[in-house]
């Protein structure tokens, strides 16, 4: 069989959310050619040449690069998949964005619906733009993956005529570089290109509406009060409505106790988690949370959101807040600082455990056997 994958999300250098999990997802598929290759052969489609860091092409493994820009997947996407031969026995889209016809079945994955709960903090252009595209993918599409049981259910609550064709493969992490095994040395080099000096807790993300940023400067000016030397370090590159945030650190007069670093390069990511006093993250709502898993699989306790599929993803080893109430995100992470050192290895160890859940070979399986089943008519 021959599938076809969009490989743009995957194929930008600076990658989150959606794009890590096309990246991983294709190294995952490279790295597990042994178990496919005698049944399968994936072409990789991608509008410009493929980054240094993509898996390398093999005989079973392959991309084809169609140059274009705007409206790629329309004006020269949707024509290729038409006039090759051999085409691909099935598509597969790691987005909402499918390829509005096509002469194969089309597989679409959907991260969250996130944006139809709270339209007011996209632009209305992007709005529309993800609201039509994501309704008429998982409408034209043979089968919809998604990212976790949270997004699965919205799915089903907006879409009920999907309800048989929705299925869940959970996104995971990279074991070789979030462990135990961080080295000291890379996480003093993180804090010094960083500028971070005192004991910190960690935000990694998008700066944008939907994580809640705001609401945890507001907490986190009342943990200051009972520990004043602590910093709060905000990472990740700016998305949009963004403008806010900095407003509200200079109104709430943290600005000499909020550290922005903007995007944060993968190889800087583990050590910076590290050397974290703990992992916070109070989303409005989260496709799944890749950070939050990180954390825990480098022994750093994580404070998140009650809502979406965090409460999925750290399991029994979280700490979970109103993300609507300051004090209780406030409460949440002072639980946290105010730990003995037998309760806090206890909870770092529970997040340890939760974390060997997840697997990118896991989630690779899961994605190839959803794809032949298409094919093969099982669903």
């Amino acid at each position: 069989m021959i599938i076809g994958i969009d490989g743009n999300e995957a194929n930008i250098e600076n990658r989150v959310g959606v794009n890590q999990y096309g990246f991983e997802l294709l190294h995952s598929i490279r790295k597990l050619q042994g178990e496919w290759e005698n049944r399968h052969k994936f072409i990789v489609y991608l509008k410009n040449p493929p980054l240094p860091d993509l898996p390398k092409p093999t005989g079973h493994f392959t991309y084809k690069v169609i140059p274009g820009g705007g409206a790629w997947i329309i004006k020269k996407l949707m024509p290729s998949l038409y006039q090759e031969k051999p085409r691909p026995d099935i598509f597969f889209s790691p987005s909402h964005y499918v390829p509005p016809f096509a002469p194969m079945p089309r597989v679409c994955a959907i991260m969250d619906l996130g944006y139809l709960e709270f339209s007011g903090q996209f632009k209305k252009s992007d709005f529309w733009q993800l609201k039509l595209w994501s309704a008429y993918s998982i409408f034209v599409s043979k089968a919809v993956i998604s990212i976790s049981n949270s997004t699965k259910d919205d799915i089903l609550r907006h879409y009920p005529f999907a309800s048989s064709k929705v299925y869940v493969t959970h996104l995971a992490y990279d074991h070789d570089v979030f462990n135990l095994e961080v080295k000291p040395e890379d996480v003093r080099r993180v804090r010094e290109r960083y500028a971070i000096v005192d004991d910190y807790i960690l935000y990694l993300s998008t700066l944008k509406p939907s994580k809640n940023v705001e609401g945890l400067l507001e907490a986190f000016g009342r943990v200051k009060q009972e520990f004043p030397g602590l910093k709060l370090v905000v990472a990740g590159k700016k998305g949009w409505l963004y403008e806010n945030i900095f407003q509200k650190v200079q109104k709430l007069h943290l600005e000499k106790d909020v550290v922005f670093t903007d995007f944060i390069p993968e190889e800087d990511k583990a050590p910076l988690i590290k050397g974290a006093r703990l992992f916070v993250l109070p989303s409005f709502w989260e496709g799944f949370g890749l950070d939050p898993l990180n954390a825990m699989a480098c022994g750093v306790p994580v404070v998140v959101s009650d809502v979406g599929s965090l409460p999925e993803v750290v399991g029994k080893a979280g700490v979970l807040v109103d993300p609507n109430n300051h004090q209780s995100i406030a409460n949440g992470v002072l639980k946290v600082l105010s730990m003995g050192k037998l309760e806090y290895n206890r909870l770092v160890q529970e997040g340890l455990d939760q974390a060997k859940k997840f697997s990118w070979e896991k989630t690779t399986r899961e994605t190839i056997r959803i794809l032949e089943g298409v094919k093969n008519g099982r669903i």
